[in-house]
């Protein structure tokens, strides 16, 4: 039976340029319903530029972002009502504790206060957050406040999350606790975008990847598929292998 529900992100011909320089080059991705992405790049090329597009932060040359079936350009209160987003530092208010920051997130959202209280309180459980919920963010680690960007972002369970080099500051425990979010988000339906320099964890985690060269999608597809004929490649291989310009040699 064919999946009726639109893409989480539908990004078309997407263009951001910083003067002369064009940071996102007429870039295409898709993220369908129940899919994890990873977003794959070497630094500077185009990563956090086309998340930021993608969320509203940044507005583009060029291009269109459909978050659940609402175009961002057009119907931007929607759109952002659809989506939660880790940015690769957390915007955090240094005076607020954990548990007032959910409690922002859900009147931000319109989310039912019941709802609201159950959600956040697991969150907190499941994030190890609990025995800190009361603390303001001051005396919080760089570990505690991804974690808690992390929960602020799930809240009002959107049909998409996007998250940027989301592992920073979090310990192997929190890691794997993280990884576990992400694959019920996309179990219960969510789409997820995950960029991060940790190949491993792409490779473990992600459904399928997109690697970016300059602004531009040189590879997209399941690890399998960008494989090929080199079936025990693993993904920093392949990685590499879409660094290098057309026709290049390596060593």
């Amino acid at each position: 039976m064919t999946d009726q529900r639109p893409p989480a992100l539908a990004i078309t011909g997407l263009v951001r340029r910083y003067g002369t320089f064009t940071a996102v080059d007429a870039l295409s991705l898709t993220v369908r319903a129940g899919e994890i992405v990873g977003f794959l790049g070497a630094n500077g090329a185009g990563k956090t530029t086309t998340l930021r597009c993608a969320c509203g932060l940044l507005q583009p040359d060029a291009g269109r972002v459909v978050v659940a079936g609402h175009d961002l350009a057009s119907a931007p209160r929607a759109a952002r009502a659809a989506l939660g987003f880790v940015p690769d530092r957390p915007f955090v208010h240094e005076r607020l504790t954990h548990r007032e920051h959910l409690e922002f997130i859900a009147a931000l959202y319109d989310v039912p206060a019941a709802r609201a209280r159950e959600r956040g309180e697991a969150l907190l459980a499941q994030l190890a957050l609990t025995e800190v919920a009361d603390q303001r963010l001051e005396q919080a680690s760089l570990g505690m406040r991804q974690k808690l960007a992390v929960a602020m972002a799930v809240l009002h369970e959107p049909a998409l999350l996007m998250l940027d080099e989301p592992l920073v500051g979090l310990d192997p425990p929190a890691a794997r606790t993280l990884k576990d979010l992400l694959r019920a988000h996309a179990a219960a339906g969510g789409g997820v975008l995950v960029s991060t320099h940790l190949l491993e964890v792409a490779e473990r985690v992600c459904d399928r990847v997109v690697i970016l060269r300059r602004g531009r999608v040189v590879a997209d597809g399941t690890l399998t598929e960008l494989r090929g004929e080199r079936t025990g490649a693993s993904l920093e291989e392949v990685f590499m292998q879409h660094q290098s310009p057309p026709g290049a040699t390596g060593a």
